[in-house]
């Protein structure tokens, strides 16, 4: 009986390095289409016919290779606002949506601060005094840097960083190259939804990521999907950000003049659903 338990766990875990390489290479060889945006790089890619974990997918990966030519900055309104709106007020060439808020409120939920002005604070969850579990990691920016910490317990642990900007949300999907435990009692986890995140590669490029969801064309990602798709990109570290309805990528560079994706919110795989959110990631340029 022990030989027969052993024989079918260690046939379930070949079946699924097998997925996950058959997935790997699906996602490497997908029909990718590639623009260079004035030093940038922009990925984009639809899966169709269930092709990737058995499904359609629509991401999108703009790359960053250079920080001394761009500088991330983050946006707020006290009320919420759509990222695009924001970043056509501070002149950005690009912007993601933010962390995560309170719909009705307007606030943010987790911590941010911008420009060392303290913004918003972690807000504890109903099974913790401290913090939830999508307050585990933080996007800090200082200058040129842009780096990914993974906080500890206390509900004020950013407040002892010196960085002047500071966006905490989560969970932290890569740390140091380990990819980092997913909860599977969430189904803010487990289920495919609409999907943005950060991340970082050991040669320093940062990675804004959306995969669109809550659509036939695209059903989007769980948590887990959504670290090996990161991984597979070659993030040494990343964190995952507000999704769904939020999910939003601008740009406003090159040909590409308005929401790149397909956010969800009006119901439509089309660009126009975009929601307003509480907070943003901007891509600036640099004046030269």
């Amino acid at each position: 009986m022990i030989k027969r338990v052993v024989i079918s766990l260690l046939s379930l875990s070949f079946a699924l390095c097998l997925h996950a390489q058959c997935d790997s290479l699906a996602f490497a060889n997908g029909p990718w289409q590639t623009d260079t945006l004035d030093g940038m790089v922009l990925k984009q890619c639809r899966f169709e016919g269930q092709q990737l974990f058995a499904s359609n997918q629509q991401i999108f990966v703009l790359e960053i290779p250079d920080t001394a030519q761009y500088t991330l900055a983050f946006a707020y309104e006290p009320r919420r606002t759509k990222t695009s709106e924001m970043a056509r007020r501070h002149g950005a060439v690009a912007a993601l949506n933010g962390s995560f808020f309170d719909m009705d409120q307007h606030f943010p939920i987790c911590y941010l601060r911008i420009d060392s002005v303290d913004i918003g604070e972690n807000t504890p969850g109903k099974d913790t005094v401290n913090r939830k579990y999508y307050q585990y990691g933080t996007l800090c920016l200082c200058g040129d840097s842009v780096l990914i910490l993974k906080t500890d317990s206390s509900r004020h642990w950013e407040e002892g960083l010196s960085f002047p900007n500071i966006m905490t949300a989560g969970p932290l999907l890569i740390w140091h190259d380990t990819l980092q435990y997913m909860r599977d009692d969430r189904t803010f986890v487990t289920n495919r939804h609409n999907r943005t995140a950060v991340g970082i590669r050991e040669d320093g490029t940062v990675l804004l990521f959306v995969a669109d969801g809550r659509a036939k064309e695209s059903e989007g990602l769980s948590l887990t999907e959504l670290q090996l798709l990161l991984r597979w990109l070659g993030c040494r570290d990343a964190l995952n950000l507000d999704g769904g309805g939020s999910s939003t990528l601008y740009l406003n560079i090159g040909n590409y003049q308005g929401v790149a994706n397909c956010p969800s919110d009006n119901g439509r795989f089309d660009h126009a659903g975009e929601r307003s959110v509480s907070n943003a990631v901007l891509i600036m340029k640099n004046e030269e």
